[in-house]
Order: C-alpha cells, then sequence, then structure tokens
C-alpha cells in the first residue's frame, strides 16, 4: 500500500502545529510564578525601557568635549555612586524593608534624572553621576529580597529570570527608541524620558505591590543570621564576579565606542547591535533556564560555562576586521549571560537563607558596583593608552583568571559538601 504524498498543506498544518506546541511549552516555563513577581517584573520593564541614555553616556560625554580620560574618571563615580547605593541598599532594606527602599529608588532616580542634563562641567557632572547612581542602586538589593519573598523556593531562579527577561526587553527596544531619539531630537529629551518613566514605575509599586495587598511566599527569620562578612566561600565567589563584571560591563562603555570609532557605526546602528543581546535573551533564555535547572550541572558549574562564553566574545573581535565578527562577539556574550547571571543569583538566594538577606544581596549588587567603579574607567584609559586590540586581550586574560578563581571555588566548595 503506497502513503499518500505530502501535501503543501500538510505541511503547513504540520509547521503550524509545531510552531503552537513551541509556543505553549515556551509559555509552559513561565507557570507558577506569583503575581507579585510579574508586577515586579513589569515594574522593571518600565524602568529599564527608559533607562536609555546609560548605552550612550560614554558617547554624550565625548559630545561634550570630554577626553576618553576625563570620560574614564566620570564612569568612574558612576561606579563609585552604584557602590555606596548598593551598601545603603542592602543596609537599609534590612532596616526598614524592600517596599520603602525601592519606591525611593524609583522616584528619587527619576527626579535626579532630569536634574542631570542640566551640568556642564567635569566636577558636577561627576558628581551629579555619583549621586543618580547612590539613588538608582539602592533599588538593586531591596529588588532581590523581594523577588526572594515573593517566590516559592522551587521557583527564584526562574523568578529571578523573569525580572532579567523584564530587563533585557526593555533594554531591547530601549537603545533603539534612544538612538534615534538622539538623531531626531536630542540627548535632552533622552534626560527626560528616562526621569519620567523612573517616576512612572515608581508610582506603579506604590499601587500594585502595597504591602497589605501582597503575599510572602518565603519569609526567612534567622534569630542569629550569620554575617555574609565571614562567608570565606561567597567572598571568593564575589570576587570572581568583580572580574566577570569588569569584562562584562565594557559592553556598556567601550564596546560602544569601539562600534563607533573602529567601525564607524552610527548611534541607531549602535543601538540595533545592543538590542540583539536583549531580543535573544527575551526569546531565549526562559526556556533555557528550565531545561540547564532540570539538568545534572550544579550553578556554579552554569556559572563557570558563562564565563568562558564571555572570555570568547573579547577573543573574536581581534580575530579580523570583518565587521561580523561584532554580531559574533555580541552572541557570545549574550549566551554567556543568559547561562551566568541567572544561576549566579539563584546561588547568592540560596546563601541568603542563613540570614541578613539584605546584608547578603547588597554585597552581591555591589560587586558589579565594584566593576562599574573599576571597570569602566579601566577599559577606558587602556583605549586611550593602548588601543582597542590590546584591551580586548586583557579582557580575555581577566576572565581566564575569573575562570580560574571559579574552579578553585568549585573545589573548596565539593570538599565543604555544599
Amino acid at each position: 500500500m503506497h502513503k499518500r504524498p505530502t501535501s503543501q498543506s500538510d505541511v503547513l498544518f504540520l509547521h503550524s502545529a509545531d510552531m503552537k506546541t513551541l509556543f505553549a511549552n515556551y509559555l509552559n516555563t513561565f507557570k507558577d510564578l506569583s503575581r507579585e513577581v510579574w508586577w515586579l517584573a513589569l515594574i522593571t520593564f518600565i524602568n529599564r525601557a527608559g533607562t536609555m541614555v546609560v548605552p550612550f553616556l560614554t558617547i554624550y560625554l565625548k559630545n561634550l568635549d570630554f577626553s576618553a580620560s576625563h570620560v574614564g574618571w566620570i564612569m568612574s563615580a558612576f561606579g563609585l555612586g552604584a557602590f555606596v547605593g548598593s551598601w545603603l541598599g542592602g543596609k537599609l532594606t534590612d532596616k526598614f524593608g524592600y517596599y520603602s527602599i525601592m519606591v525611593l529608588s524609583l522616584v528619587g532616580s527619576g527626579i535626579i534624572f532630569i536634574w542631570l542634563q542640566s551640568l556642564e562641567t567635569l566636577h558636577t557632572i561627576a558628581l551629579g553621576i555619583f549621586i543618580l547612581m547612590t539613588v538608582a542602586d539602592m533599588f538593586r538589593p531591596a529588588m532581590f529580597v523581594a523577588v526572594s519573598a515573593y517566590s516559592k523556593p522551587a521557583n527564584k531562579t526562574r523568578s529571578i529570570t523573569l525580572i532579567r527577561l523584564a530587563i533585557n526587553l526593555g533594554f531591547s527596544g530601549g537603545p533603539a527608541i534612544g538612538g534615534f531619539i538622539i538623531v531626531t531630537l536630542s540627548y535632552s529629551g533622552l534626560f527626560w524620558i528616562d526621569g519620567m518613566t523612573c517616576i512612572l514605575a515608581g508610582l506603579l509599586l506604590l499601587i500594585t505591590l502595597n504591602p497589605k495587598k501582597s503575599t510572602t511566599l518565603d519569609t526567612i527569620k534567622v534569630e542569629h543570621p550569620k554575617s555574609a562578612y565571614k562567608d570565606y566561600s561567597y567572598i571568593i565567589f564575589l570576587i570572581a564576579m568583580v572580574l566577570f563584571g569588569i569584562a562584562f560591563l565594557q559592553y556598556f562603555s567601550t564596546i560602544p565606542l569601539y562600534y563607533k570609532e573602529v567601525h564607524h557605526l552610527p548611534e541607531n546602528e549602535i543601538g540595533l547591535l545592543m538590542t540583539m543581546n536583549g531580543s535573544l535573551i527575551f526569546l531565549l533564555e526562559m526556556p533555557l533556564v528550565k531545561w540547564l535547572e532540570n539538568s545534572k550541572f550544579t550553578m556554579l558549574g552554569l556559572i563557570i560555562f558563562g564565563a568562558i562564553l564571555t572570555g570568547f566574545s573579547f577573543l573574536v573581535l581581534n580575530l579580523s576586521p570583518w565587521g561580523g565578527l561584532l554580531i559574533i562577539g555580541m552572541l557570545f556574550m549574550t549566551i554567556g549571560e543568559m547561562i551566568a547571571f541567572p544561576f549566579s543569583n539563584a546561588l547568592v538566594m540560596h546563601r541568603a537563607k542563613q540570614g541578613n538577606q539584605g546584608e547578603f544581596m547588597g554585597l552581591y549588587s555591589m560587586t558589579f558596583a565594584i566593576s562599574h567603579l573599576i571597570g569602566h574607567n579601566t577599559g577606558l584609559q587602556l583605549i586611550d593608552s593602548f588601543g582597542y586590540a590590546t584591551t580586548w586581550n586583557i579582557m580575555t586574560i581577566l576572565m581566564v583568571l575569573c575562570l580560574l578563581i571559579l574552579l578553585y571555588l568549585q573545589q573548596l566548595m565539593k570538599k565543604q559538601n555544599v
């Protein structure tokens, strides 16, 4: 008996059925997340979509006729503010709770964004950036504690992944829109939009996540909590994440300059290239995380793999002047980020069960603040003194050092049966 030949309509039907199954499986990865986590994701999305100044900040400062060296010092003020804000946010979260600190951070940073455009001198801009980041980065440890409180223990990694998706969905549209606004209007309009969206996010948080209406699913109370500062393995992990962050943050300071000055891309094309990062994360990160959660790999092992891929993202930039390597480098970094960051967040949340959640989350946030403090300035000083090729080689070496520390930590944790 002969089989009936497959017609074009059959192929289309099968293709449609496969797409529906794929879409259903994708939606299934978002199941069982709490209403509060979804609201927090929406608030984060609105806030992040409006934060369009940051990817163009180094270019904006160069347009004000500051040298690369001066821009580096201003970006150090950016990092110092993030450091102080992360520490302060952790302390205040343990004292006053995550809700109050998140509202204060969102509304306060929105007002400061609008004010920042009026500053013109090196010292006033550096001070303004410092104040902005101090207030803005108080949000991060408070948000981590909120996600932990609003999530069931089994859902924490996917909950933080949803927040990251909101961040990257906002980021995927933000730079493209930001580049369009700069080209058609000005940087001034960008500061106004950034400020208003931060304030809008703060008002939405007030309405939707009022403590009287919200339900906590994992309140952790420890009578004599262990200090995060005395957790040796955790401190080693944080050192590795500082190195990771220094390299990773080049994609938000020196890499955009590399796109513009070496490959001569206009701001709107730079925005589109960076949009690719956020779009891929939005489409692939949640299914990838869910699949990896059910794999045999440990959280630390996955972070190690993410670090390897991020190191490759810098290595490929020096292989050839071919512009396609910019896309390949961005792909390596994006996949590395999709694997490393959700599981590093999950590892921190697991560690924070010892108590002093704000302190644990604050220290984790401070690693990226230190990365901001060191990374932007170091990268800019390196390209000013040695050029882009040498800078990318140094970043590759930095990721190798990060990898070695993580491998040492892996052996240490095996001995401790952690």
